[in-house]
């Protein structure tokens, strides 16, 4: 991933009402939810919704699929995956045994009890 379109990803994560949708969209998995239904789930207007997970979609971030009258929309995975890659390509000088993150498979070097 380039950096313009990390930028473009987080620039498009950089909102409440998006956010909460992607992290909502993250959980449902490949199969993904009708715009009207995040909307409802979210207490956000179906139409301000429409317009942030257009954002979302165009920063890369979401797939957008029509299923009859309905458009579903789920994470684009692949993106996901390159942008926290991305972001940890460089961490802690290459050596993923000092750093600690949830599935980079590293044991914690420093814990605290």
């Amino acid at each position: 991933m380039r950096s313009e379109e990390a930028i473009l990803a987080f620039g498009a994560l950089a909102q409440d009402d998006r956010l909460t949708a992607f992290r909502l969209l993250m959980k449902e998995g490949p199969k993904g939810l009708p715009s009207g239904e995040i909307a409802t789930r979210l207490e956000v207007a179906p139409t301000r919704m429409s317009f942030h997970l257009a954002g979302l979609e165009r920063a890369g971030l979401l797939e957008a699929k029509r299923e009859g009258r309905h458009i579903l929309y789920s994470v684009n995975q692949d993106c996901m995956r390159a942008l926290l890659s991305f972001l940890i390509e460089d961490c802690c000088g290459n050596n993923p045994a000092v750093c600690c993150f949830p599935g980079n498979g590293a044991a914690p070097v420093n814990e605290t009890k």
